[in-house]
């Protein structure tokens, strides 16, 4: 019985239902109950809109709205329901306010306080208490800290307390049971610093939270969460990288620095929706990951003394190529840091910046601003520069004031998105690049992988299979008789191998650390007169370069698996397709 009607039927015949009310045959009288008070919250919403309006004031639904954990913290949650106000949204100039009595004195006070603490404008809304019980849910997601901070400091105490009870990536799932979330995140992150993860992927899934850890480019399983800690593991991160706390169904991206006593490490935070919730991975950016020298990039023998000769040029264009997570920008920067000077002045331009380099000038890419690749390189080609990085060449038009950037006495050097080093001039081809201006800008095209090393407290020789040896054996008796004599110290058949046996150094992988593996496609005269005469198939380049004495990518990896830096399986992973 409602409004003096006996049943939902009754009002259907009197057109006294919703317009969009269509009763199904399982039709209850509490779904027609639910559906009138929807009804009946949005009369309210409009009747306090047009009450903000008569005293002059501003009016918001707080219902869904995004709100962040640093913005929500600014009032604590007792004064925040004493006063009946929910801050919704902060700059460093002002403080916005939901407010369900404006004028009250325990709104004023709130108002007051903020002024003083944060010497801030406050603005007020008027909300109405729906939108206020709405939004004050949102405290309980945020776990209970003293202060927000845009990084949170892991001390060498918490680091020794792991590294005492979890020395391998499988002890981590004893350690988390029984202890609070907070603890947990901190145990995650700091395993991972301990061996040495690029990222920690943090997964939903249908009945439990999945915790992988990203170490020289493989992932491993770490641990299984229940699935109930879902909700406060999410909102401790995303507290952590400045996150909405409350916003589940769409991408974010944020970030938080840790503190270590010699150290620092950036942690880039994405988190996207996924079936079961949401998948996070935190990125670790360490800030000695960039101290590597170019000398340990681990270009080696001939290579080495022709990419040393191409970087020391005024001017020109050096390419280094490969998939994503293949060295790339390790190796920019290591150039960079080689050619950096007093002398010389360096701008970068980086989508996004992941290192800090001192002494040179870094600038990031920002499209919804208009500042692309090609926008910022000619803005930065105007603060007359000798060296430009370009984080990337992905289309015609930063193609074009690169390679004219290289013609008018500037060294610039970038990345492209191939497989191989004879792939780069097809590539620029393909985008429409002027034959006649790519011959001359161009003075080196690296191919790169990254292969994993062989962890040397476990280091062991093995016996290759036949069918393995002879592969092994063929490529390598490719290598031009010149090159081979500098590079190969052994005959091929007295060749050994080796592999990582699984230590606690390793974490019991059998692999630590990771390097590079090359080919450096200088141009040459017989190249030029190819790109020239429109001749440039992948093969062909490939072909004229390996008879100029190119050692290619796949033969580099087996030289360095014969001094027992790597192994063949790892190399042929990695780059036997290209070979």
């Amino acid at each position: 019985m409602r409004d003096g009607f006996d049943s939902v039927e009754d009002l259907i015949k009197k057109d006294q239902a919703p317009a969009d009310f269509k009763l199904a045959p399982e039709a209850t009288e509490e779904k027609f109950e639910e559906k009138m008070e929807e009804i009946a919250l949005k009369g309210k919403e409009k009747e306090a809109a047009a009450q903000a309006s008569l005293l002059g004031l501003d009016y918001i639904n707080l219902k869904g709205f995004p709100v962040g954990p640093d913005t929500l913290l600014v009032v604590p949650e007792e004064e925040a329901r004493a006063a009946k106000v929910i801050p919704f949204f902060r700059t460093r100039e002002e403080v916005r306010l939901g407010a369900v009595e404006p004028a009250s004195q325990a709104v004023k006070a709130v108002i007051q306080k903020l002024k003083d603490k944060y010497y801030v404008e406050v603005m007020v809304y008027l909300i109405t208490e729906a939108s206020f019980q709405s939004a004050i849910k949102l405290y309980k997601a945020v776990p209970k800290i003293e202060k927000i901070v845009k990084g949170v400091k892991i001390t060498g105490e918490d680091l020794n307390k792991f590294k005492t009870e979890v020395s391998l990536i499988t002890d981590l799932d004893k350690k988390i049971k029984g202890i609070s979330v907070t603890e947990v995140v901190t145990a995650i992150i700091s395993l991972a610093l301990q061996i040495e993860a690029s990222d920690i992927h943090i997964e939903a899934e249908e009945n439990d939270v999945k915790v992988r850890y990203r170490v020289d480019g493989i992932l491993n399983d770490a641990t299984v969460l229940p699935k109930e800690t879902w909700p406060k593991i999410t909102s401790r991160i995303k507290l952590l990288a400045g996150l909405k706390i409350n916003i589940e169904n769409k991408p974010q991206d944020g970030r938080f620095t840790i503190f270590l006593s010699k150290d620092q490490v950036d942690v880039r935070v994405s988190v996207i929706p996924t079936t079961y919730g949401e998948s996070i991975v935190m990125r670790l950016l360490r800030s000695t990951a960039v101290g590597l020298k170019f000398e340990d990039l681990g270009i080696t023998g001939r290579a080495f003394a022709d990419i040393e000769n191409e970087i020391k040029k005024p001017n020109g264009m050096i390419i280094t190529t490969g998939p994503t997570g293949s060295g790339k920008t390790t190796t920019l920067y290591a150039v960079l840091t080689r050619l950096n000077t007093t002398a010389t002045k360096i701008i970068t331009l980086e989508d996004p910046i992941e290192y800090k380099l001192e002494g040179i000038n870094q600038s990031q890419v920002d499209r919804s601003k208009g500042y692309t690749f090609a926008e910022g390189l000619r803005s930065i080609l105007r603060q007359d520069p000798d060296i430009v990085m370009v984080g990337e060449i992905r289309d015609l038009e930063t193609a074009d004031v690169a390679i004219n950037a290289a013609l008018t006495g500037h060294l610039v050097i970038s990345t492209l998105h191939t497989n191989s080093a004879a792939a780069g001039i097809p590539r620029f081809m393909a985008m429409g690049v002027k034959p006649f201006l790519l011959a001359p800008a161009l003075n080196a095209i690296v191919g790169q992988r990254l292969v994993r090393k062989i962890c040397p407290a476990c280091r062991e020789e093995v016996e290759l299979d036949t069918k393995t040896r002879g592969e092994v054996l063929k490529i390598l008796e490719k290598i031009p008789p010149e090159t081979a004599a500098q590079i190969l110290t052994e005959e091929l058949h007295q060749l050994k191998f080796y592999k990582g046996g699984g230590c606690v150094e390793c974490h019991g992988i059998g692999y630590k650390g990771r390097i590079g593996i090359y080919e450096i496609m200088i141009m040459v005269k017989e190249i030029e007169d190819l790109i020239l005469a429109g001749q440039v198939s992948e093969f062909k380049m490939q072909e004229v370069a390996v008879k100029n004495g190119m050692v290619t990518m796949v033969q580099d990896g087996l030289i360095k698996a014969s001094r027992a830096t790597t192994t063949v399986d790892e190399v042929f992973r990695v780059a036997k397709t290209i070979g």
